[in-house]
């Protein structure tokens, strides 16, 4: 049976096998893009155009979809009642990360998030610890791609061993995390360093993957751009050229022999008064060529980034900022595309969260929800008062409870809903009309029956009045 050393070993070696492909993910991400094509022996004006025309549009497709992917809240769904685990979610800081997380998933296809045991700031109370990781850096392996769990997973970070710079190494299974160090740039040489247990039970590993297929595949927003980002930065180097050396007009001159200095260097064609170019010789011509036309090239840009936006299936106002004066109708029909993208990612990644959450209560030792549910943001662009309006026509006519509503108002979060339900409760315990009201609830589900009904409700009729008439 192989050792978590061995295993450790096979893992990092798998994932050494990607990276080629997600450093240069990486790179386009950060702008460093494979150059134009340019002449073999371009002059130094050519390469510095090439540099000038990179236009990294990448960033923009997968910002425009993170940043619609904000979870705010958990809530059971036996009770509709805030779930305990959110707590987890607050203590470490995962309104912030999670943002990170995201984009990592997206732009490579796959990012991780680990749950261990760890402790509060005053170290008195065992709380997890939520971290999310780069799959430049970590890897899982499953015993079959329709498992929920992986069965092992491994990452590592660098670090400082034995005075050298090296590797520390974490391996995870379904009891134990292994820590390892290695001096060695392909921790090919694992040394134990130290190791505990993280009671989840299951690997504490979630994998995030966009767009998951049966096969175990998953594809980010990136790499299936790169082509058409080549193409636009190809577009974009011809635009600069044409703009450099031939966008004015060239004048041409025939039939004359061209004089030189004693220097050896050509002497200018002399000029009158007038401007007029002057020559001695009666076979001179003299002739014009026009400027190239930049239109060509510009719709050349602009077709290569529309297309990367029909693929991408990203707003054409994110990218070319070309969607003004239209109806409401008509922005709603081109943000189509972008909604029903934006739906399919938040249905895979709430799982994801759902399933983190679940790992913090395993690793106390609980019982995981299954029934709780994160809910997302509204990150539609609508204005307030039409929600207020739908809202308020949703509770009249509908009768559709208040404090089902709160959630539906944007940039609500589950925090403010809570403090929103305790202010309720504190004002409805100094009503004595709502203890009242109480009472009678509890007088009608009493022995009594009717009778209690009938008489709780005179005197709740009483108390109206009085309290009237004071």
């Amino acid at each position: 049976m192989p050792t978590p050393t061995d295993t450790a070993v096979e893992l990092l070696a798998r994932l050494s096998d990607e990276t080629e492909r997600l450093d240069r993910i990486d790179k386009y991400l950060r702008g460093e893009h494979d150059g134009p094509y340019t002449p073999r022996k371009a002059s130094r004006e050519y390469k510095i155009l090439a540099q000038r025309s990179v236009t990294n549009l990448l960033p923009l497709v997968v910002n425009g979809l993170a940043q619609s992917l904000y979870v705010d809240g958990y809530r059971s769904g036996d009770t509709d009642e805030p779930a305990s685990a959110w707590r987890h979610w607050q203590h470490n800081g995962l309104d912030a990360r999670q943002s990170a997380i995201h984009r990592a998933a997206l732009s490579y296809g796959r990012a991780y998030v680990v749950v261990v045991p760890g402790k509060d700031a005053e170290g008195a109370e065992a709380v997890p610890t939520v971290r999310g990781y780069s799959p430049r850096r970590m890897i899982a392996a499953y015993a079959d791609d329709d498992d929920e769990w992986p069965e092992y997973a491994v990452r590592w970070a660098s670090a400082t061993v034995e005075g050298k710079s090296g590797r520390r190494v974490w391996f995870y299974d379904d009891e134990t995390v292994h820590v390892f160090t290695s001096t060695s740039a392909d921790g090919g040489d694992l040394a134990p360093e130290d190791s505990y247990e993280h009671g989840a039970g299951v690997t504490p590993v979630v994998e995030f993957r966009h767009l998951p297929d049966l096969e175990g595949r998953a594809l980010g927003e990136v790499e299936p751009l790169i082509a058409l980002q080549d193409r636009a930065n190809q577009s974009t180097f011809d635009l600069l050229v044409a703009q450099t050396f031939s966008s004015f007009k060239i004048r041409t001159v025939s039939g004359m022999a061209p004089k030189f200095d004693d220097d050896g260097n050509p002497v200018p064609l002399p000029v009158d008064a007038a401007r007029l170019l002057m020559a001695t010789d009666p076979d001179t011509k003299f002739s014009q060529l026009d400027e190239t036309d930049l239109r060509p090239l510009l719709d050349s840009i602009d077709a290569a980034v529309r297309h990367m936006a029909v693929v991408s299936q990203t707003p054409p106002s994110d990218l070319l900022g070309q969607l003004v004066n239209l109806s409401a109708e008509a922005i709603t029909a081109a943000r189509d595309g972008a909604n029903r993208r934006r739906a399919e990612t938040q249905a895979v990644f709430g799982e994801c969260w759902e399933k983190v959450l679940r790992l913090c209560e395993l690793v106390l030792g609980g019982d995981a929800d299954t029934s709780a549910q994160v809910s997302w943001r509204d990150m539609e662009g609508r204005s307030l008062a039409q929600i207020a309006d739908a809202l308020g026509k949703l509770a009249q006519t509908l009768e559709v409870p208040v404090e089902a509503l709160w959630p539906r108002i944007p940039g609500v979060t589950q925090t403010d809903i809570e403090a929103w339900q305790r202010m309720r409760a504190t004002d409805r315990a100094a009503d004595p009309l709502s203890k009242l009201a109480d009472h009678v609830n509890q007088t009608a589900g009493g022995d009594g029956g009717l009778d209690n009904v009938i008489n709780a409700a005179d005197v709740a009729a009483s108390a109206a009045t009085g309290a009237a008439s004071g």
